[in-house]
């Protein structure tokens, strides 16, 4: 029996971890970096032992830190999460070795899946269907194709080429991103399908021969082939379902698989569908497997790995329909970006439970008010999970709970997964990998434009109200009502879209007697409560509350349409330093991986003058307009925080006619 675990992670997957083993009375032991000295998991852990190291996320990839970690604080299992070292063969050898249970598959089963083109041809053998593949480049034979990283998933290293001459730079972006997310940058080839559904079948195994499907989920909603939404059960063609099945469990039959796992498909239009890869560890995703099978995965995990037999003879059938969304800490004002900084307000209304199968609305997260989101790991925040009878009631909760939110601080993709689950074609199932390139409008905010500048005034009168309830000096006085009325109070912020000037005059009772903002908007708008925390508006004659939270000069508007992030500008600003003209700036914090221009080339619109990489991802810095190159202060391999000068191009002047 295990007595103690070390979780060989951080974050939501630790606490998850650590939800079923309080629940099995089974100890707890933490890793962590110094970076997540103050983390949640951390503080959850009955023992918590630091990693030491000069990087905060290679020290979670360090063998020998964790094995020492668990000799120190006595665990006696190890459960490896998911990310990090979880599908490292040489890592489950070396628990084992150690004398301590591997909670886990058996490290020749994760090797054997580990490369993912030795997996698809020991598969193939095993009768799984197969794309057409190519680890050769020069001998593709069709287009389009998808580049895919040997050694990892997660969509990092993944490249659509449509044609012969783009395969050669997704090869080489392909290849660096894969090994600096993976330490090898081994790719191939192989066809691509459009309009393909990603549909995966959890599979679990025991020591005594036992291999289950435990049902399906469809994950074709994606953005950069990374999953953002995750359902279960998949909506699946008559007699799919079954074969699917099939051919996940004689997936894991053929390696001998022990414990949780996920094989993942491609599902054509046709119905037809092929072997993606076999992820030989917990998936991100296994909530909404839970929810609709009532099965802690975990507790699975950890009674397989005590060497008992898996305690059901068959696949459960499915109940209701689950959904997931990930919620990320990303920029959409920058093309959907990692986004960092302190997380000042985490709330989610309407949660019934979290790290466990649940009935209504789960959150698994890692985050909580105050957290920090650093550049060294990967930018999820949480995952939110609704269970419901049908799949429109799912998707309904969902959305609203999402929208409700209180997130503050960090930018997020809250908009987006709202405006996808609310969306007629997610409604009618018409889903596939291609859906948010087809879709741009769930691209837009939620709060429309003209609903910034009322959320600037509800910002402006809860700051007056505020400031009312503050003083010392004839509180008796409406706030925000002045004796001159000529001259208006007035309060600028920067926010969605630009700058805006609030302009407002209250009356003696307190009533809003006139208001403009900059851009203008000509609704009819009446006060009818100001606070400190919050404002309600008549808004054409339709009232409407807005809970404002501020932290410093940040303020956070929440009302029915969304939520607006403004930042309170000062009156009389300071004089600042003007940057150069033509500057282009770091969006986020860093490392210049490579420069591709030199100073004094001239460069036209669009092209890619060097290269950033954060959070194990690339983002080309390109050319705003034609030019010339005239500063390079960042060379290859040097840091930066966001905001820094990465390059300067001056225009280029057209000679006289």
């Amino acid at each position: 029996m295990i007595t103690r675990l070390l979780v060989a992670n951080r974050g939501e997957i630790a606490r998850r971890v650590f939800a079923t083993c309080r629940a099995l009375g089974v100890e707890t032991v933490a890793v962590y970096s110094d970076a997540d000295a103050d983390a949640l998991h951390v503080a959850e852990a009955d023992r918590a032992v630091r990693l030491p190291g000069n990087s905060p996320a290679e020290t979670y990839l360090r063998i020998d830190l964790v094995l020492d970690a668990a000799r120190r604080s006595g665990a006696d299992a190890v459960h490896p999460g998911y990310g990090f070292l979880a599908e490292n063969a040489a890592f489950a050898t070396a628990v084992t070795d150690a004398g301590l249970t591997w909670v886990g598959p058996p490290a020749k089963a994760i090797a054997a899946m580990g490369d993912k083109v030795e997996a698809k041809a020991l598969l193939a053998e095993a009768g799984v269907p197969m794309l057409p593949t190519w680890t050769e480049a020069d001998r593709t034979a069709e287009f389009p194709v998808l580049v895919k990283a040997a050694a990892g998933g997660g969509g990092r290293g993944m490249r659509i080429v449509r044609d012969a001459a783009g395969l050669a730079d997704a090869l080489a972006s392909a290849r660096r991103e894969a090994a600096a997310a993976f330490g090898d940058g081994t790719v191939f080839v192989e066809r691509y399908v459009e309009r393909g559904r990603h549909v995966e079948v959890q599979i679990v195994g025991d020591a005594h021969g036992t291999v289950l499907a435990l049902g399906e989920r469809d994950c074709s909603i994606q953005r950069r082939h990374q999953k953002i939404v995750e359902e279960a059960p998949a909506i699946l063609p008559d007699g799919v379902r079954a074969r699917l099945h099939e051919a996940a469990v004689a997936a894991g039959r053929a390696v001998g698989y022990v414990g949780a796992g996920t094989v993942e498909f491609l599902l054509a239009p046709t119905g037809e569908f092929f072997f993606l890869e076999m992820n030989t560890r917990l998936q991100v995703e296994h909530p909404v497997t839970e929810a609709v099978t009532g099965l802690d995965l975990v507790r699975l995990q950890l009674l397989v790995a005590e060497g008992a037999p898996l305690p059901l003879a068959a696949t459960p059938p499915a109940t209701g329909h689950a959904i997931e969304v990930r919620l990320y800490a990303e920029d959409p004002a920058h093309g959907f970006r990692p986004a960092t900084g302190i997380l000042h307000r985490f709330a989610v209304p309407g949660v019934s439970g979290e790290f466990a199968p649940t009935r209504g609305l789960r959150l698994d997260s890692g985050v909580t008010d105050g957290s920090t989101v650093s550049v060294h790991y990967d930018s999820m925040l949480a995952k939110l999970v609704a269970w419901a009878p049908t799949r429109a009631e799912a998707a309904r909760a969902l959305a609203g709970a999402l929208a409700r939110a209180e997130l503050h601080g960090v930018a997020t993709n809250r908009d987006l997964l709202v405006r996808v689950l609310r969306g007629a074609e997610f409604g009618a199932a018409r889903v596939d990998s291609g859906f948010l390139d087809r879709h741009p409008e769930v691209f837009a905010p939620l709060v429309p434009a003209d609903g910034v500048p009322l959320a600037a005034l509800a910002a402006a009168l809860a700051a007056a109200a505020a400031r009312r309830a503050a003083a010392t000096v004839l509180a008796g006085l409406p706030s925000g009502w002045r004796n001159v009325p000529a001259f208006p109070q007035v309060a600028r912020y920067a926010g969605p879209g630009g700058e805006i000037e609030v302009r407002y005059r209250l009356d003696r009772t307190g009533a809003l007697a006139d208001w403009s903002t900059d851009p203008a908007t000509e609704r009819t708008v009446a006060l009818v409560e100001a606070a400190p925390d919050g404002v309600v508006l008549d808004v054409d004659g339709v009232r409407q509350a807005c809970r404002v939270s501020r932290v410093g000069s940040a303020v956070f508007v929440d009302g029915p349409d969304g939520s607006t992030a403004l930042a309170e500008l000062p009156r009389f600003p300071p004089p600042a330093a003007a940057l150069a003209a033509g500057s282009l700036l770091a969006p986020l914090p860093g490392a210049v991986a490579r420069v591709h221009v030199e100073v004094g080339q001239r460069v036209a619109a669009g092209d890619a003058l060097l290269t950033l990489e954060a959070m194990k991802l690339e983002h080309p810095v390109l050319a705003p307009a034609d030019g010339v190159v005239a500063e390079l202060p960042v060379p290859a391999g040097g840091q930066v925080e966001a905001g820094a000068v990465l390059a300067v191009v001056n225009p280029v002047e057209e000679a006289p006619a």
